[in-house]
């Protein structure tokens, strides 16, 4: 009931919970800093939550240590006091995912992030179903918008009968893409099949190499180009959610 309300409201009214002192918070580390000194420091908070923990209050205990982790990720006694509360609460927890996060979180806290096997989330097969829509937007939630913040680029993509024509624009960090559209003045004109393009993204093959082959046309800076695909970032599949 408590997780489903809230993501009602959230779908209705948005984040924002109507409160304005939320409307503009310092970020999380920032904060936690705050709260501690403000609460007389860690010592002190640690020493009522260890009174709060024995006498069960772990949802209090797991809001409030937090702020001791966030503040200082290296104290490994909070850390330990957090994963204690979390771990009760997913003991005790009746949702699946909530105990799931519960004692994920636990383990982060003592062990730190625990790396297993990688599922690949972006396989070459899942690439080539994409359309080219699909596979634009693709490109652009890669962009890593800090390095890319200074760049401003704007290429025609010529897919032939592969997907037709695509105008990107690269700026303040963002890659967009319009359909059947093609720039007056862009830094460079590529030609190739969806095929090529597929493989570049996939580094199965370089901009060069599928130069070389005769498999792509570039007619400009090709430099910008290079730029651009630099600018892609990797994901990590696995982060941490209980530290900053």
């Amino acid at each position: 009931m408590s997780h489903d309300v809230k993501a009602t409201y959230v779908l209705y009214l948005g984040w924002f919970d109507g409160n304005p002192a939320t409307l503009d918070e310092l970020p999380p580390e920032e904060a936690a800093k705050k709260f501690v000194e403000y609460m007389g420091g860690a010592d002190a908070i640690l020493n009522k939550a260890k009174t709060d923990f024995d006498q069960g209050n772990y949802r209090w205990v797991a809001q409030v240590v937090s702020k001791v982790v966030f503040a200082d990720p290296n104290n490994q006694a909070a850390r330990n006091l957090e994963a204690d509360a979390l771990e009760q609460l997913g003991y005790q927890a009746e949702s699946g995912p909530w105990r799931n996060f519960y004692l994920t979180g636990a383990q982060e806290l003592r062990n730190g992030v625990v790396k297993g096997p990688t599922p690949n989330t972006a396989s070459p097969d899942t690439v080539r179903a994409m359309t080219p829509e699909m596979f634009f937007d693709y490109l652009a939630v890669h962009i890593d918008g800090q390095k890319a913040g200074e760049a401003k680029s704007v290429f025609n993509i010529d897919l032939g009968s592969d997907g037709g024509k695509y105008k990107l624009e690269l700026e303040n960090g963002v890659l967009n893409h319009t359909a059947n559209a093609e720039a007056k003045e862009a830094d460079a004109t590529l030609t190739l099949n969806r095929d090529t393009l597929n493989k570049i993204i996939l580094k199965e093959v370089t901009l060069k190499q599928a130069q070389d082959s005769g498999n792509i046309k570039i007619t400009g800076d090709s430099a910008k180009l290079d730029a651009m695909l630099s600018y892609m970032d990797k994901f990590d599949f696995w982060f941490n959610i209980v530290t900053p």
